[in-house]
């Protein structure tokens, strides 16, 4: 479904994250609630789906805590699968060369939107 056709959700405001920062946030989709994660790196603004690639839980080591010491990668908790901020690729850990899900944003008038996933990124391991 394209994205206009789809309502989006404002999740924050542009500048509102300080780079190597992260903000969860909530999705209704399908009737389903979907914990998602905004994460600024480097200046540029990702999403995705809050669950590990290993073990489907929530990646955040203290709530809303998904950076590395060095804030550059983002680390599960639960075994230290480590991926990529900018794609969600997991580089080290038990799920190497998967990735995390993606969650679509669309930066408008200062609010940043949030989509539903595609169901076809779910099973693929990719965004």
């Amino acid at each position: 479904m394209n994205r206009q056709k789809r309502k989006g959700r404002v999740v924050a405001r542009t500048g509102e994250l300080a780079q190597g920062t992260t903000k969860k946030f909530l999705l209704k989709c399908r009737g389903n609630a979907i914990e998602a994660v905004l994460v600024n790196y480097e200046g540029s603004v990702y999403a995705y789906v809050n669950r590990c690639r290993h073990i489907p839980i929530s990646m955040d080591w203290v709530d809303n805590e998904f950076f590395n010491e060095e804030r550059r990668y983002l680390i599960c908790a639960n075994h230290g699968a480590t991926y990529e901020p900018t794609t969600g690729e997991c580089i080290w850990g038990p799920c190497f060369g998967t990735s995390l899900q993606s969650v679509p944003l669309e930066i408008s008038d200062g609010k940043i939107l949030a989509y539903c996933p595609d169901e076809e990124d779910k099973g693929r391991g990719r965004p």
